[in-house]
């Protein structure tokens, strides 16, 4: 029997899903979460805190040594810390959303923060949920399951607009769109770990399907090659 816990991949575009339902499968199953979108916003809110340009790869290789994140997952919330201090709301907003997409495709960017992603979902207990773009196909190629999730654009932005609305964030579902198309073309179109369903993905479309349903499905899934492999 493997001693390596159960890793599950969940990638797929903004809007999709991937949090809440990362975040209730990880409690129900009671395996660690890793957000691997909120390590890059927590790199692009340092670089905008600290004046450094997106694209300038020598001052973000720096920056990336001193990245103290972890996560604590709160009710139904998983709280991401910078420097032992929580970021959740700052790392959401639209001008750090923009800012992730344009750091996470710096390969300097991405080779540094690889093996924290790693040992994040390697130092859990019994399993992982890993959720992101490019968790398939790059962050853990071998993982015992993998998803991705999609839906319609116009599904996805009317999500992110309710979100940033709840939160008390200014936008306009407009912009939203506009925001996310141009952040679907940077990730698909980058040409570090673009962000694209690995071959032996499961898709899931969930532009009509409640979240309880999506989590369900996905955890039938994952309850079936957990016994398979025997854990």
């Amino acid at each position: 029997m493997s001693t390596r816990p159960f890793i599950v991949a969940i990638d797929g575009p903004a809007g999709a899903g991937k949090s809440s339902v990362s975040k209730l499968l990880a409690r129900r199953l009671e395996f660690a979460l890793v957000d691997t979108g909120a390590i890059y916003r927590c790199v692009a809110l340092m670089a905008s805190r600290e004046g450094i340009a997106f694209d300038d790869d020598a001052k973000l290789g720096e920056l990336l040594g001193r990245v103290r994140i972890h996560f604590h997952v709160v009710g139904e919330e998983n709280h991401v810390f910078l420097g032992g201090k929580d970021v959740s709301s700052e790392i959401r907003t639209p001008p750090i959303s923009m800012g992730a997409s344009q750091v996470s495709g710096r390969p300097v960017v991405r080779a540094g923060l690889l093996a924290l992603q790693r040992r994040l979902a390697l130092e859990a207990s019994s399993g992982a949920i890993l959720e992101g773009r490019d968790i398939g196909t790059v962050v853990f190629p071998d993982a015992d399951v993998k998803f991705f999730l999609q839906a319609n654009p116009e599904v996805r932005a009317r999500r992110r607009f309710e979100e940033l609305f709840q939160k008390g964030v200014d936008s306009s579902l407009e912009g939203v769109l506009q925001d996310q198309t141009r952040r679907d073309a940077a990730d698909s179109g980058r040409e570090v770990a673009p962000l694209k369903p690995a071959e032996d993905a499961v898709h899931v479309d969930s532009s009509s399907m409640p979240l309880s349903e999506v989590v369900q499905s996905l955890e039938l899934e994952i309850e079936r090659r957990r016994a398979s492999r025997g854990t």
